[in-house]
């Protein structure tokens, strides 16, 4: 299932495209289809030979990684709540957001990913695992919140509550880790059985359990972090109804449940979450009664519930934990059911202050009777679900004698007089009529919109009655909890226990939160005299001020923007570093071995000259000429060592550099200035040196200390054997270590995306302008409107048959038309055209020959850059265009959605990640061919370097030439505003004179590069 919602959330996004918000109809089918599933297995998870339901998909067998998803009873019962109030809040969203709503595509797709995320969070049985979900419900949560991208209150919601929930994250990932590395498991229902037996003790385990439920009560928005919650309501109603009723804040109490089992009993286990949760239930209350906006009431109601929950999850007890159960299944009903009536009322009314609402029973009535029950359940009237639930807590906390129940206890009661009072106010401000303030006009209630919340209500009221129903199933969980008592475990769950003291307690709750409610203005004369108390928001927001100074003083003091300072610190720190480690160690050990072949003299004697040539240079492009050579010696070394792969890709790798470095001096002066800098040249030199004579003693000592077997020392066996192909190279980079090539590409894409970001300040459109053309062969208004550079034919020959001739003729590239005639080169132009189909011919042949003879991906993809780069130098951006008619951003996406898929696959055809099937036959003409499905992580490699080329063209390339474009503007219209042209030269030759001055002003260098300099 947790697949399915994934594979939902991709064609989510095209889907509401074609149907607009009518998707929503079809998307809710997928929850749907998730709660009939589960449903479809109560009888064997329910059944007299009842087993959870396991599967184990391996994903890194070698180092004890797997993930393993297992539905037990508390799984299952979590999994009703994310499929089935999923599925109504999917309903409520055909017809919530208007047809026009931005970004709505993406909204859905998200929230299917989100739904996802939580759903394989409840199903985990593994820590990482679990982990991983857990933070994925964090970002899909913040993408959720911040929907409304233009309103700034909406994005700075969703930052505090990311960086809220992902601080607690972290925590939490380190106390996971802890407790791998103490137990050697990672699976949580071993680690519970295992501390439930007592084999897990020690200050090593607390410690990994308490940063544990440091993410849990960051999730869960128990105090300190309850300040996220409130601000979180700036996200769309349906997000707040499943978020933050019924699924994401549901994640902390969850985990509770799931280990209070086995540590309940460890120290600061009851200490932490009794006092957090009742403070929290105490101070949500207190805020609820305050606010005057229905969301933001439910909000703190939420908060105030959150920490009712977790004070009765941390018990561990069966009859405790049966009342949570209770309460858990309550809050998702109730809560949703109110946060979708206040969408339904903001709609309506177009506000949400309950001090503007008047007349809301006459406006809508089903809305009203459906937040009216719902109310009455979150304060715990009969005969709702709310009420058993509530009571069951007062009666086994009444039952249990220990000190932690007792206040448990008074704590719940005084909470639970708050949310008696607080609901009485929901409902008043809603839907009461106010004099003085004009009733809201009634209109037809659909019945799209409303009937998700009539079928919550209806569970709310069915479910009161039918509480014995839920005890069945909650005691299939409860029965396998350690008894603390003798009695404990029998408790069941029923709207009517006759008269005990839990129901005089609860006639008391109910009484004195409607006293509250009916003296609320003098109450909230009380509220209002009295300290305010640490306000944690404000809180929040001085410790990211202090960080932001913090942060800024620390860049102001080493991102100077000087080059030479950032390159001095790290040599510097190299030195001292690694210098003292080498010094320390008296085992050296080393072996000289001057050279292989005399060759190897050759081509050291080679670098030595351009690396003394790259530091005399003058010249910026002199410098990058001469680095250039020191990467071809390179080449030449790896072709006498027999490594034709590592040459192949150095000439390309080293050729593209150049093209860069070209792509990037137009718009810096020729010559390198003079250092204004406190370091002389000989320092500079001492500091080189130091650096070269310490990676030297490195290299050395690394060789002559080794002690193990290489671990490529059986590269070649597996590459043959396993792999299927003859190049040991392009094996392990698809295959043997494909992990390496994963991360190693991901970086290629953040570097192309870096790139295009410091390029394209403003905007990155999605394609550069084309000419479009006419049928017969013109030029048609496309993306971008110009006056073709016409071309002059001249008769040389005095033949008389240049008269006439169109100026308009064929030419090997779009440069004919785009580029002026001193910009272009008809000899590239021929070339470009004559080469470039062979060389992307060719660069796919290395793509498909690499896992046997020299090439793969990344070479292939080098070629095809290549290819590009000539057609770029040959006629500019259009041609460019003319040539990549796709995005880099595209092609990036593609290549990295390839190589993920391929690593995906390996469960889905092998037994774990990037495990490859291979299939061999014969074919016609072709003859005995192999093919792997690692070739398609080849491919995807081949994506991303086209991809990346593509954006480094468009970035140093066209964006740069844009630029200059721009620059040569301005100063023609200065000259032609400061110079008078006589009245006889033209256009054309105001053009010439104009181009003759700007490469004038190019030949020119700044004086000496210091500070301050004129041309």
């Amino acid at each position: 299932m947790t697949g399915a919602f994934f594979g939902a959330s991709v064609i989510a996004y095209p889907l509401v495209r074609l149907l607009g918000r009518n998707a929503f109809f079809f998307l809710a089918l997928v929850p749907l289809a998730g709660l009939l599933w589960s449903l479809s297995t109560v009888s064997e998870i329910f059944g007299p030979a009842a087993q959870p339901l396991v599967e184990n998909l391996d994903w890194l067998p070698e180092l004890g990684l797997a993930g393993i998803f297992r539905l037990d009873v508390l799984s299952w019962i979590m999994t009703l709540l994310v499929t089935g109030v999923g599925a109504l809040v999917f309903v409520y969203c055909a017809r919530y957001f208007p047809p026009d709503e931005p970004g709505l595509a993406r909204f859905a797709g998200i929230f299917m990913a989100f739904a996802g995320m939580m759903y394989g969070l409840v199903v985990a049985d593994e820590l990482l695992m679990l982990y991983l979900f857990w933070e994925g419900t964090t970002v899909f949560s913040y993408l959720l919140i911040g929907h409304s991208q233009s309103r700034r209150r909406s994005r700075q919601a969703a930052l505090q509550a990311l960086i809220v929930t992902t601080a607690g994250g972290l925590a939490m990932l380190v106390g996971m880790v802890l407790l791998i590395t103490a137990t050697g498991t990672g699976q949580i229902s071993t680690l519970v059985d295992r501390a439930q037996s007592g084999m897990d003790t020690g200050g090593v385990i607390v410690s990994a359990v308490i940063l544990i439920l440091v993410g849990a009560i960051s999730k869960s928005a128990l105090m300190p972090f309850h300040f996220w919650l409130p601000g979180a309501m700036a996200a769309p109603t349906p997000v707040s109804a499943y978020l933050h009723a019924a699924a994401m804040v549901k994640a902390g109490i969850y985990l509770v449940l799931r280990l209070a089992p086995g540590y309940n009993n460890i120290p600061g286990w009851s200490e932490v979450l009794l006092t957090l949760g009742l403070l929290t239930m105490f101070i949500g209350g207190w805020q609820a009664l305050k606010q005057t906006d229905l969301k933001l009431l439910l909000a703190f109601g939420t908060v105030s519930q959150l920490g009712f929950l977790t004070t009765m999850a941390s018990f561990g007890t069966p009859d405790i934990t049966k009342a949570a159960l209770g309460l858990l299944i309550a809050h998702a009903l109730f809560k949703s059911c109110l946060f979708l009536c206040v969408g339904i009322i903001d709609h309506r009314a177009g506000t949400r202050d309950l001090t503007k609402l008047s007349g809301g029973w006459k406006a809508f009535p089903v809305v009203a009777v459906c937040a009216t029950i719902a109310a009455a359940s979150m304060a715990g009237l009969p005969p709702l679900l709310g009420f058993a639930a509530k009571e069951a807590a007062y009666s086994t906390l009444l039952s249990s004698p220990d000190k932690a129940s007792v206040i448990g206890f008074i704590g719940i009661m005084i909470g639970s007089i708050l949310t008696v009072a607080y609901s009485a106010r929901f409902v008043w401000g809603a839907f009461s009529t106010k004099p003085g303030v004009d009733d809201i006009a009634r209109r037809d209630e659909k019945l799209t919109l409303v009937v998700s919340p009539l079928i919550l209500t209806a569970l709310t009221l069915a479910l009161g009655p039918g509480v014995g129903l839920l005890d069945g199933y909650f005691s299939a969980w409860t029965s396998g909890l350690p008894a603390v008592a003798e009695g404990d475990g029998h408790y069941h769950l029923a709207l009517w226990h006759g008269l005990e003291p839990a129901l005089a307690f609860t006639a008391v709750t109910i009484a004195a939160g409607l006293a509250l409610f009916i003296f609320r203005r003098p109450f909230a004369k009380v509220q209002a005299t009295l300290p305010s108390g640490l306000d944690f928001h404000e809180l929040y927001r001085m410790l990211i001020g202090w960080m932001e100074a913090l942060a800024l003083w620390v860049t102001a003091r080493t991102q100077r923007g000087s080059l030479p300072f950032y390159q001095g610190v790290v040599y510097l720190v190299l030195v001292a570093g690694v210098g003292l480690a080498i010094i320390s160690n008296d085992t050296w050990n080393i072996t000289f071995r001057l050279w292989d072949t005399p060759l190897d003299l050759i081509v050291a004697a080679v670098l030595v000259i351009v690396a003394i040539g790259a530091t005399r240079a003058k010249k910026r492009f002199t410098a990058v000429v001469v680095t250039g050579i020191s990467g071809y010696a390179m080449v030449a070394y790896f072709a006498f060592v027999g490594a034709p792969d590592l040459a192949l890709t150095q000439v390309l790798v080293e050729t593209i550099t150049i093209v860069v470095f070209v792509l990037v001096l137009r718009r810096l002066p020729a010559r390198i200035g003079e250092s204004t800098g406190r370091l002389t040249p000989a320092w500079r030199a001492i500091i080189g040196g130091a650096v070269g004579i310490t990676v030297m003693l490195v290299v050395l000592i690394a060789a002559g200390v080794r002690v193990a077997d290489p671990i490529s020392v059986d590269f070649g066996e597996l590459a043959y054997e396993l792999g299927h192909g003859t190049n040991i190279v392009n094996v392990t980079l698809v295959d043997i270590r494909a992990w390496d090539t994963m991360g190693e590409i991901s970086v290629l894409v953040a570097a192309g995306t870096g790139i295009a970001g410091l390029i394209f300040v403003r905007g990155r459109e999605g394609h550069l302008h084309r000419f479009e053309r006419k049928k017969d062969g013109t030029e048609a208004a496309g993306r971008i409107r110009f006056q073709p550079v016409a071309e002059d034919v001249v008769d040389l020959h005095h033949t008389g048959r240049g008269e006439g001739l169109s100026q308009k003729r064929a030419s090997w590239l779009i440069a004919g038309r785009t580029l002026a005639p001193r910009n272009r080169s008809i000899i590239l132009e021929v070339t470009a055209r004559l080469i470039f189909h062979a060389v992307i011919v060719f660069s796919v042949y290395l793509l498909f020959a690499g896992h046997n003879d020299p090439g793969g991906g990344f070479a292939g993809g080098l070629v095809a850059g290549l290819a590009l780069v000539v057609r770029y130098l040959a006629g500019g951006k259009y041609e460019l265009a003319e040539a990549a008619p796709f995005t880099p951003s595209g092609m990036l996406g593609t290549g990295l959605t390839t190589a993920i898929l391929t690593v995906i696959g390996g469960w889905i055809w092998g037994d774990t990640v990037f495990d490859a099937v291979y299939l061999e036959g014969d074919l016609p003409l072709l003859g005995h061919l192999s093919f792997g499905t690692s070739t398609f992580f080849d491919i995807g490699v081949y994506l991303i370097v086209v991809g990346l080329m593509l954006d480094i063209l468009r970035s140093l390339g066209a964006e740069v030439d844009l630029h200059q474009e721009r620059d040569e503007a301005a100063l023609t219209n200065r000259i032609h505003d400061n110079v008078n042209f006589s009245e006889n030269m033209g256009a054309t030759a105001e053009h010439r004179a104009v181009s003759e001055i700007i490469d004038r002003v190019n030949e020119l260098d700044v004086d000496n590069g210091a500070e301050g300099g004129r041309l």
